[in-house]
């Protein structure tokens, strides 16, 4: 069955990095667009970033352009979120997803 399995969040300062991965599983991942969408305390579903099949085009929130990178490896199997610069309003429950199936989130807090 499609599973896919967020991992790399959790604590980290304001101005620091992390890099979130999504191991995939289940289905053909090299034929879809993958996507990372996030969820802060008390609100809705902001969508985050976008890569397709061909990992030659990227897309971005405004909120996260220029700090945030999306990438994916397709022999792995695998989607990355590299997230520099962090600031408290990125701090969100962060799931990567093909749009028809979300994995089950990783935490992201961004304090001092």
């Amino acid at each position: 069955q499609v599973q896919l399995v967020e991992s790399g969040g959790g604590l980290v300062q304001p101005g620091g990095s992390l890099r979130l991965s999504c191991a995939a599983s289940g289905f053909t991942f090299s034929n879809y667009w993958m996507y990372w969408v996030r969820q802060a305390p008390g609100k809705g579903l902001e969508w985050v970033s976008a890569i397709n099949t061909g990992v030659d085009s990227t897309y971005y929130a405004d909120s996260v352009k220029g700090r945030f990178t999306i990438s994916r490896d397709n022999a792995k199997n695998t989607l990355y979120l590299q997230m520099n610069s962090l600031k408290s309003e990125d701090t969100a429950v962060y799931y990567c997803g093909n749009l028809y199936y979300w994995g089950q989130g990783t935490q992201v807090t961004v304090s001092s």
